[in-house]
C-alpha cells in the first residue's frame, strides 16, 4: 500500500474480524497463524458473543475424536444427510465446503490452541433420514478450561445463558447437568465441592462474579481467547463498526467507534463479518421474521441487532433466507433480557404440552428446532400456541426442573419472575381455569394421555419412538422414558413460547466463505460466516452443534482464503 493510499486510514491490518464469538475469534487466529496482522473488533463490552453462552457443541462430521470413539463415518453420507434436510437455495458446494473441511478444522484447533473436544453418541436429529447417525460422535462437546490462564481477560468474558448454568454463574458440564437432574449418588457433595470452588476463588471473587471454571461455550470462547492472547492478537471491545468502505469493487476496511473516536481500518487482505445475526433487532424481524417476530423470546445475546448484514448490504452484498431462525420453545422469565431454550424437560416422563384450548398438538420431545417450528406455525393457523403451556403434576414438580422451576426449592422460594408465571391448581379443572383452558378440554387432553401413556404409547404423536426422543427421556423410567400417567395433584403450569436461539439467514456467502452479489458475484476483499452468513444449513436444524460447528469451520475457510493458504 502506498504511503497516499495509507494515509486515508487511522490504522491498517491485513485482516480486520467483526464480532467475537467462536466463529470470529477462529478466523482471527488462524489468519494471525498465517502471520497476517489481525484486529478484532467486538460492539459490546464483553467478548465472546452467543458462542459463549451456548453449550460450546459443535457438528462435525468425520472427526479423528469420532474415530477414535470407535465411530467410523462417511462424508458423503453427512453430505446426503445435510443435503437432504437444507433448503434448496443453498448451494450444494457450501454443504461439501462445511462436510469436507470441518474435521480438518478440529484437528487444527486441536494442534493449536487448548481447546478440547469430545465426540458425543449423541444422535441426529432427524437420525431415520439417510446419511443420519443414530448412534451419534457427530456431535462434540468441549472440555473444561481453566480461565485463570486468561487473567485480566477472563473478567470480559460474556456469562453463560441462564439456561446453560446454575443460579446464573455457576458454570456445569453436561455429565453435571444429568448428575443434578437424576439426582445420582454424590451429586450434593459434587455440587456443595464445585459451589466451594467458586465462593473460595479468592481474592479474585471479591471483584468479579465471574466463574473461572469455564465449561461449555465459555470453555471454547476460553480457550480460543487464550490463543489469541499468545498470538498477540488485539481484541476491541466497546467498537461497534458503523460501515464497510469498498474502494473500486473491492471492501478495503470498515469505519469503527472506538474509544469515543470513529477510525478508519484498513484491512489489506480483508474484511471477516462474524458478528451475529438480528436476533434482538425488533423492526428487522418485523420486517423478515413473521413465525418469529418477539425479539425478547430470542435466547440471542442483545448485542445481536443485524449491523454487520446491513453493512454487507449496503455495499451490495446479497441476503438470503432472512426469514430463518434457529426455532426453539423458549420459556420467559420477566425481567430478563432473552428466553430460555428448552431442551431436556419436554422429553422427561410426567408432563405434556397444550395450545390454549387445552389440546396436545405435537410431540414434546422432539428436537427444539421442529417443536420451536411447529408451536409457531401453530401460533400462525389458529393463534392457540403463544404461548403454549407445559403441565406436569406434583411428581414431576418435586423431580425435575421445568426452565427456570428448581425441583426441591418451595414455589415461595423461587425467584420472583418464575412465581409469577407458574400456575398451580389442586385439581386439573382448576388448573385449566388459572390457564384460561377449558376444564373439560383439558380433562380429556389428559385423561387420553394417561389411558395410553400407562402403557408408554403415544399414539397421536409417537412420543419417545425417534432415537432422539429417548435421549432425553429417563432411563431409569419404562417401558417408554418419555412417558408416565399425570395423576398426582396438585397439578402445575409454565408459559412456554415459539422463540429461537438466533437468526440464521444473512449475507449470501460462496463455498470459500466470501460475501456474493444477488448474481452470485463475490464482493473482493469480504466474508461472511456464523449468524451473519445465510446458514447451509438452511431452515433445518440436523444436529447438535450445527450453528457453531459450521461457523468455525467457514471461519477457518475464510481465513486460510484471504491468507492464500488455499492456494
Amino acid at each position: 500500500m502506498t504511503q497516499e493510499q495509507a494515509g486515508n486510514w487511522d490504522k491498517i491490518f491485513d485482516v480486520v474480524v467483526v464480532g467475537s464469538g467462536a466463529g470470529g475469534m477462529l478466523a482471527a487466529l488462524v489468519a494471525a497463524k498465517n502471520r497476517a496482522d489481525v484486529l478484532i473488533v467486538e460492539k459490546d463490552k464483553l467478548w465472546g458473543g452467543t458462542s459463549a453462552t451456548s453449550g460450546g457443541g459443535i457438528w462435525i462430521p468425520g472427526s479423528d475424536q469420532a474415530r477414535e470413539a470407535g465411530f467410523e463415518d462417511d462424508l458423503d453420507d453427512a453430505f446426503r444427510y445435510v443435503r437432504g434436510l437444507s433448503a434448496d437455495n443453498v448451494p450444494d458446494e457450501n454443504i461439501r465446503a462445511f462436510v469436507d473441511n470441518a474435521a480438518g478444522m478440529l484437528r487444527w484447533v486441536s494442534a493449536n490452541t487448548l481447546v478440547r473436544y469430545q465426540a458425543q453418541p449423541y444422535p441426529d436429529y432427524h437420525a431415520e433420514n439417510p446419511g443420519g447417525s443414530p448412534t451419534g460422535f457427530r456431535t462434540h462437546l468441549p472440555l473444561e478450561f481453566d480461565g485463570r490462564l486468561l487473567g485480566d481477560t477472563v473478567r470480559t468474558q460474556r456469562f453463560p445463558s441462564p439456561a446453560a448454568s446454575l443460579f446464573g454463574y455457576l458454570q456445569w458440564t453436561f455429565a453435571e447437568t444429568y448428575e443434578l437432574l437424576y439426582r445420582t449418588k454424590g451429586w450434593f457433595s459434587h455440587l456443595v465441592a464445585n459451589m466451594a470452588k467458586y465462593w473460595f476463588d479468592l481474592p479474585f471473587r471479591f471483584t468479579s462474579r465471574k466463574d473461572r471454571r469455564l465449561t461449555l461455550g465459555g470453555a471454547l470462547t476460553g480457550a480460543l481467547r487464550h490463543a489469541l492472547n499468545d498470538a498477540d492478537v488485539p481484541l476491541w471491545l466497546s467498537s461497534p463498526m458503523r460501515e464497510l468502505v469498498r474502494e473500486n469493487g473491492r471492501v478495503t476496511g470498515i469505519v469503527v467507534e472506538h474509544g469515543r473516536r470513529t477510525l478508519r481500518i484498513g484491512a489489506r487482505k480483508g474484511v471477516v463479518l462474524a458478528a451475529g445475526g438480528f436476533d434482538k433487532n425488533q423492526a428487522m424481524r418485523d420486517e423478515h421474521v413473521p413465525l418469529y417476530p418477539e425479539a425478547r423470546l430470542s435466547g440471542g445475546v442483545t448485542s445481536n441487532t443485524g449491523d454487520s448484514i446491513r453493512a454487507g448490504a449496503a455495499v451490495g452484498a446479497g441476503t438470503m433466507n432472512l426469514q430463518s431462525t434457529w426455532a426453539a420453545p423458549v420459556f420467559y422469565v420477566p425481567g430478563e433480557d432473552r428466553g430460555r431454550l428448552c431442551t431436556i424437560e419436554r422429553a422427561l416422563p410426567g408432563c405434556i404440552m397444550v395450545n390454549q384450548k387445552g389440546e396436545r398438538y405435537l410431540n414434546e420431545a422432539a428436537s427444539y428446532h421442529i417443536t420451536g417450528q411447529l408451536m409457531a406455525r401453530r401460533q400462525r393457523e389458529h393463534g392457540d400456541a403463544s404461548p403454549s403451556w407445559m403441565i406436569f403434576d406434583h411428581r414431576f414438580r418435586h423431580q425435575f426442573p421445568m426452565g427456570p422451576l428448581l425441583p426441591l426449592v418451595p414455589d415461595w422460594l423461587q425467584s420472583s419472575g418464575v412465581r409469577k408465571i407458574l400456575q398451580k391448581g389442586a385439581t386439573v379443572e382448576e388448573l385449566a381455569k388459572r390457564i384460561g383452558a377449558d376444564p373439560a378440554v383439558l380433562g380429556r387432553t389428559l385423561a387420553d394421555f394417561n389411558h395410553h401413556a400407562a402403557e408408554g404409547q403415544d399414539p397421536a404423536f409417537h412420543r419417545g419412538e425417534a432415537a432422539y426422543d429417548r435421549m432425553y427421556g429417563d432411563y431409569r423410567h419404562g417401558p417408554n422414558p418419555c412417558l408416565r400417567p399425570l395423576t398426582d395433584g396438585p397439578f402445575y403450569a409454565m408459559p412456554i413460547y415459539p422463540g429461537d436461539i438466533g437468526t440464521n439467514g444473512g449475507l449470501r456467502t460462496n463455498a470459500r466463505a466470501q460475501v456474493v452479489d444477488d448474481q452470485g458475484a463475490a464482493i473482493a476483499g469480504l466474508y461472511a460466516v456464523g449468524n451473519n452468513a445465510a446458514s447451509a444449513m438452511g431452515e433445518s436444524y440436523p444436529g447438535a452443534g450445527v450453528t457453531i460447528g459450521p461457523a468455525m469451520t467457514f471461519g477457518y475457510i475464510a481465513a486460510r482464503d484471504m491468507t492464500g493458504a488455499n492456494a
